[in-house]
């Protein structure tokens, strides 16, 4: 693996913890983040023989997001994921959901991830990667069978502002990854999904490493790309 330092918002359970544990074993520098108190991750961290440091974040306050940047000012990232993210509504009804309830979850999906990515960019390295935990559901044109609206219309916008942020970084020479984990054994997916953490969490890595090039993709966890 070639990735040395990474950052990861959004590492209390998980994909995110998974993931942070997995580039923690693979020799790199991981600071993995949560909003507040994270057993396991303090126990991953501890287990990381010093490759693994916590920090704090909420990603829907700026002012905690201030406080992130000027905690790692000075470091610098070959990664910056950020995988922080919600469901929303278990009804999942355009018909049902509250405008509190829309507007909550379209921040903390769509705006927020890209507003503390941007907040992190000049922590990024020259020639790193900075990733997003998307899902195949934020694909318009895959989109032929319907359901999870509400969490396929966060995403969805999720997509369309990575494409945005993509071309606001022409020119700079960092690699922009839209990713799908697959449908994965978590709080999220449920018991009845089809990969566990740390098969998805495997080739999340794969891809991050095969994906070191500038430009934006979208690309699931075994390699495939995905049509927007």
């Amino acid at each position: 693996m070639t990735l040395q330092s990474a950052i990861i918002i959004g590492a209390s359970r998980g994909l995110g913890l998974g993931l942070a544990r997995a580039l923690a074993e693979h020799g790199a520098s991981v600071t993995a983040t949560a909003r507040g108190d994270a057993p396991d991750l303090a126990a991953a961290a501890a287990a990381s023989a010093g490759r693994m440091t916590l920090a704090t974040v909420d990603i829907d306050d700026d002012a905690s997001i201030a406080a992130l940047v000027a905690a790692v000012a000075g470091k610098s990232f070959d990664l910056v994921f950020v995988n922080a993210g919600a469901f929303g509504p278990r009804h999942s009804s355009p018909t049902a959901v509250t405008p509190a309830e829309f507007a909550a979850l379209l921040w903390t999906n769509a705006l927020a991830p890209i507003r503390v990515a941007e907040a992190l960019l000049p922590s990024l390295a020259d020639n790193g990667t900075l990733a997003f935990m998307s899902s195949r559901l934020g694909s318009v044109s895959l989109n032929t069978e319907g359901g999870y609206d509400l969490y396929r219309a966060s995403k969805a916008a999720l997509n369309t502002l990575t494409r945005s942020l993509a071309v606001r970084l022409k020119g700079r020479p960092v690699s922009l990854l839209t990713l799908h984990p697959g449908w994965v054994r978590t709080d999220m997916g449920g018991p009845n999904a089809t990969l566990s953490v740390e098969e998805s969490v495997a080739g999340l890595v794969k891809v991050l490493d095969a994906n070191r090039t500038p430009g934006h993709r979208f690309v699931q966890y075994d390699g495939q790309e995905l049509a927007w």
